[in-house]
């Protein structure tokens, strides 16, 4: 185990180590291949990497996909674009030069064909004549239908974006209006009754719902809380049903929406208290849901946005972040540790075990450790860096 480390990194088994070799050959290949000193070949990079032209298989990969982004962010925050070289100077002296060659070699061949004898069609013979206008009408068939086609592709391609654009603005709104919601009384006043969870025919529990949520609550029984971070657009409700797939591609309304909702465990239960609470949301590329959740990759936003609070419908909280990790989702027969199954620890032992395997994925030491008896809140989305991947943010409650 010692020795499976490539770039700084620990690998955990063999089959790591030998992929992490080949995203290191890879990385290489593509450092040989792009000049990181110009932001045109930087920025085209990271738009090849986010468009899947290249796929890494391990952490290694992971950093330098990290590397990139920030180097073409501040590339772009400098006004740079996908067509940027540097230095301009001497290089766009040498474009200029090579224009100005070719416009006088294409000048020049255009006054050769001047001098050329024109042809006209009644040179040929009458059956010539014939094949060359059915070939001029079949070509000018071909150009007509390829226009028709086209202007429905354009007409098709308008439409969807601009149904896209409407649903996006209608999903806007609609979560505009839920927040309003949140923490009005005005629609529940007395009318609003406590809920009642049977465990068993025996055991039963009477709980009130916070003020802020009952109306929201009555809209949607569903509901099980509110998850927040400040200064991101994170700011949700957060289902909960019998199964884990009704809210992938459902919204809070019940409408179908694939942008789909934040949505806990089926497995977890918020009054007795998992010791670990497990929130799964979409990776959209709207930003919409945990789409922004893997800003977290880099120590700094994570340092600034360190605090999420997650209601449940019965009771306040807030967490503070302490592991930052990608993973993915194994084989049943794979012995290894997977955080999507960790509900409950049930010793001291059992626990500690689960922070060491965290601890040792994380991206980064935020310094923020938790003991046996400790609440934990993990949020989840995929991740592109691999089939199957997982972005994962694991936090302590405070309060």
């Amino acid at each position: 185990m010692a020795g499976f480390e490539v770039a700084g990194r620990r690998l955990r088994t063999e089959a790591d180590y030998k992929a992490a070799l080949r995203d290191q050959e890879l990385i290489q290949k593509i450092r040989s291949q792009v000049d990181m000193e110009q932001p045109g070949e930087v920025i085209t990079l990271y738009a090849d990497m986010q468009a899947g032209k290249y796929r890494f298989e391990t952490v290694v990969g992971n950093d330098f996909d990290d590397e990139i982004y920030e180097l073409a962010e501040s590339y772009k925050k400098q006004g740079y674009r996908k067509d940027s070289r540097l230095p301009a100077g001497k290089k766009r002296k040498q474009k200029s030069e090579k224009a100005a060659g070719k416009a006088t070699k294409t000048k020049s061949k255009q006054n050769k064909n001047e001098k050329k004898q024109k042809v006209s069609l009644e040179d040929y013979d009458k059956d010539m004549q014939r094949e060359i206008l059915a070939q001029i009408k079949k070509r000018d068939r071909h150009r007509k239908l390829l226009v028709a086609l086209c202007g429905i592709v354009a007409v098709g391609c308008f439409g969807y974006f601009g149904m896209y654009s409407f649903f996006v603005e209608k999903n806007e709104m609609d979560y505009e209006n839920l927040s309003r919601l949140k923490g009005d009384s005005s629609l529940t006043g007395s009318l609003f009754r406590g809920v009642t969870i049977h465990y068993t025919e025996e055991e039963e529990v009477e709980l009130e719902v916070l003020e802020e949520y009952q109306t929201l609550y009555n809209k949607n029984r569903k509901l099980i809380g509110w998850l927040k971070i400040d200064d991101t657009n994170i700011d949700y409700p957060v289902m909960q049903t019998a199964n884990n797939e009704y809210y992938l591609d459902h919204n809070f309304n019940q409408e179908y929406d694939k942008n789909g909702s934040l949505f806990l465990d089926k497995d977890c239960d918020v009054v007795r208290r998992n010791t670990n609470l497990i929130i799964y949301g979409h990776h959209m590329r709207s930003g919409k849901m945990f789409g922004n959740l893997n800003s977290y990759s880099s120590k700094e936003y994570g340092e600034k946005h360190s605090l999420i609070q997650f209601d449940t419908i019965y009771e306040k909280g807030t967490y503070e972040v302490m592991y930052v990790f990608r993973s993915r989702i194994f084989n049943e027969d794979e012995v290894v540790f997977k955080y999507y199954q960790f509900f409950d620890a049930a010793s001291a032992t059992e626990f500690d075990s689960y922070m060491q395997e965290m601890a040792a994925l994380s991206l980064y030491d935020t310094g923020v450790t938790a003991s046996y008896g400790d609440e934990l809140l993990t949020l989840s989305t995929c991740d592109s860096s691999e089939a199957d991947g997982r972005f994962v943010v694991v936090a302590k409650r405070i309060s």
